[in-house]
């Protein structure tokens, strides 16, 4: 198995946001808002119910509440990398004078909380939900598109044993990627000065590649700029594969052991042997002209995908927490689900330079500057 740290290092070789003399570099030059914050807020709302009532359509889901607290000891909290180190925030509740306390977690996502909703409400295959989860990642570098408050489109659909394919995930993949086009087209309707001919729109399809095709295809770059310079060929694509060992001895990227499925053997897009049912959706951001996330996801692990994997991390102590338990007896549905940045893709849609400019989160005062120097005005 390939050394963690070692690992992680691999991912973050080469130039990428590290720090905000590289982050002052890249922000944009002669910048100007598509819209006012004020047609920013009413567009955000625009785009938010179209791509829920969207997704719900394409995927069969019905909207549910979902937590922004867990309980610490639950196993549900998601830890976003497998090495550990983006940690949950975590306090006590005192309750009862102390007599009863509780340790909580604030949510760094829903991913493993929603599979057990599918059992919770019942939803049998091809039914799913989707909710409006918000989250907090204190481990972030804050840069332009990374803060600690998230928001995203999580949703779950419950499926069968057959439906464990790399087909069903591209199918999936397609569907939700019509959503967001559709999504482009609703907010440029409403505000068409959004069309903007210097910046290209959402491609009609969306381009499908493992993450062995993407090393072989740039063998000397590290991961993002792997990403980087096919995106400047083909502005969308889904990598598929992500958290499996390629013939580097890397993953393209580490992911956590116990809701994605990345170690099931399949093949590539172009028929040779590979692993992994999930992946990522990214594309080019022409105002930011770089790589730009939307959207991971993935066929959850099985009961045996869970064991090999935790194996394959050395976490089979995990095998202990309810969650997993739940997973390894049967009693949690087979499934397919991801999120969908929410903040993400409304600075896309909207032709913003900054997450700041979509959402109100926190920012060093460094960064504050930064972006005041760049006409980038962040909400507060």
């Amino acid at each position: 198995m390939t050394d963690l740290a070692e690992a992680k290092r691999a991912d973050l070789a080469g130039p990428g946001i590290g720090s905000y003399q590289e982050l002052e570099r890249v922000l944009p030059r002669g910048y100007r808002a598509a819209l006012t914050p004020r047609q920013t807020q009413a567009a955000i709302v625009a785009v938010k119910r179209y791509i829920e009532d969207g997704l719900c359509q394409a995927l069969n889901l019905e909207m549910v509440q979902v937590p922004l607290i867990v309980a610490a000891d639950s196993g549900l909290n998601d830890l976003l990398d497998r090495d550990g180190s983006r940690t949950p925030v975590q306090f006590a509740i005192a309750n009862d004078n102390g007599v009863h306390p509780v340790r909580a977690q604030l949510v760094q996502a829903a991913t493993k909380w929603k599979r057990s909703a599918l059992a919770q409400f019942g939803m049998g295959p091809g039914e799913g939900l989707c909710t409006d989860m918000r989250a907090v990642r204190k481990d972030y570098f804050l840069d332009h598109d990374h803060s600690a408050y998230v928001d995203q489109w999580d949703w779950e659909q419950t499926i069968t044993a057959e439906q464990r394919t790399l087909a069903y995930l591209t199918d999936t993949v397609r569907r939700i990627w019509a959503v967001l086009r559709g999504a482009q087209a609703h907010v440029q309707r409403l505000y068409p000065q959004l069309a903007d001919g210097r910046y290209p729109d959402l491609p009609e399809e969306i381009t499908f590649i493992h993450a062995e095709e993407l090393l072989e295809r740039y063998p000397d770059r590290p991961r993002k700029q792997r990403e980087t310079a096919l995106l400047q060929e083909i502005p969308a694509v889904f990598v598929i594969g992500i958290g499996a060992t390629l013939a580097d001895g890397y993953p393209h990227e580490l992911r956590a052991a116990d809701y994605d499925d990345w170690s099931t053997p399949t093949t590539t897009p172009r028929g040779r042997p590979a692993y992994g049912l999930n992946g990522d959706i990214l594309v080019w951001n022409p105002v930011t002209r770089r790589r730009h996330e939307l959207s991971s996801m993935g066929v959850r692990v099985d009961a045996a995908a869970l064991r090999r994997q935790l194996e394959l991390t050395g976490q089979l102590d995990w095998l202990d927490l309810p969650y997993h338990r739940a997973v390894l007896d049967g009693s949690l549905p087979l499934s397919i689900g991801g999120g969908i940045g929410q903040s993400r893709t409304q600075m896309l849609l909207l032709r913003a330079a900054h997450l700041g400019e979509v959402s109100v989160s926190v920012w060093p005062e460094v960064l504050t500057r930064m972006c005041h120097r760049h006409n980038i005005h962040l909400l507060a």
